[in-house]
């Protein structure tokens, strides 16, 4: 039983790191309707300025407090991905409105190229380190519930929660806040939006700010965990099932796909693994998610889609 609940609660923890990454398209995806290709790009470039920040900035500003170098490393992050934000805004999407979804889809795929591309040259290629100060070693709880404990990741609990908080807080944002429900509106119709005065390149730099800083929580998170590299992006590629498994334009979607993701594939690789020869774990969130496209396309929590006829 204890085996068991440990790796449970590895999925879970696991699961809300997945939510993050994709709680950046599910944000992106309401306020645009469109779907970013380029998130897992962000959330490598984030990681990158944060990484490449911590070492810079001691060396201009001449101190030696990791605290302070982590600090201003965050805040000058948290100002790239505004900028880039506002740069993709200016660049690309002012001059795609109400153009085909596909359009928009295809121009999210030249700002993940470019965004890679832009990574190699402004930060470096090499791997690089983050330190947060998130402890690394793992501890026991529940000694005298079961034999021998339950182990646990200090730095994945960690990460759950400043994931929950984060997620907590942007769902308050977009329910509770003017500036939610204009975001909002924005997704449901781009021209109706401009009608009442809602001006369309202002909520889309802050969407697109605020799935920028998504990003850099998420880099930061993964970065502490195994390093600032380019396979990071990668990860965004797990963030796909959940999107599907939730639903696009749901917030509490992304957080229960992700959850159920990270619980199933950690489930699947222990107990189906040596039955099919391991490797459970690397397509068990895809054979899931292609199941919820045949079943119900839409998601846990997506909008039902009716055609009238």
């Amino acid at each position: 039983m204890g085996f068991f609940l440990e790796t449970v609660f590895g999925g879970l923890m696991a699961g809300m790191l997945y939510a993050l990454v994709a709680l950046g398209f599910v944000l992106i995806f309401k306020a645009s309707g469109v779907f970013n290709f380029a998130q897992g790009a962000m959330v490598l470039f984030a990681a990158l300025a944060m990484a490449r920040y911590a070492e810079w900035f001691p060396q201009w500003f001449g101190f030696s407090s990791p605290l302070l170098a982590n600090l201003l490393a965050f805040a000058g992050a948290v100002l790239t991905m505004v900028a880039v934000a506002w740069l993709i805004e200016r660049l690309a999407l002012r001059r795609l409105v109400n153009q085909e979804g596909i359009t928009l889809l295809m121009a999210t795929l030249g700002i993940s190229y470019f965004l890679d591309g832009a990574g190699q040259l402004l930060f470096g290629s090499a791997t690089y380190k983050i330190d947060v100060g998130m402890p690394k070693d793992p501890m026991m709880v529940l000694e005298n519930t079961f034999e021998g404990g339950l182990l646990l990741s200090k730095e994945d609990l960690y990460a759950a929660l400043v994931a929950a908080l984060l997620v907590a807080t942007l769902t308050l944002f977009f329910q509770k806040t003017r500036t939610g429900r204009a975001l909002r509106a924005v997704a449901d119709d781009h021209q109706a939006a401009q009608s009442i005065g809602i001006p369309l390149s202002r909520i889309w730099v802050i969407v697109w700010s605020v799935g920028g800083i998504v990003a850099l929580v998420a880099g930061i998170i993964w970065g502490s965990k195994l390093g600032v590299q380019f396979s990071i992006s990668l990860v965004a590629l797990k963030a796909f099932p959940v999107v599907i498994l939730g639903g696009l334009t749901s917030v509490p979607g992304a957080i229960l796909g992700g959850l159920i993701i990270g619980v199933g594939e950690k489930l699947s690789e222990i107990y189906l693994g040596p039955f099919v020869g391991g490797g459970i774990e690397n397509w068990f969130a895809y054979v899931l998610a292609l199941g919820f496209l045949l079943v119900r396309p839409q998601g846990l929590f997506g909008d039902k889609i009716i055609d009238r006829v």
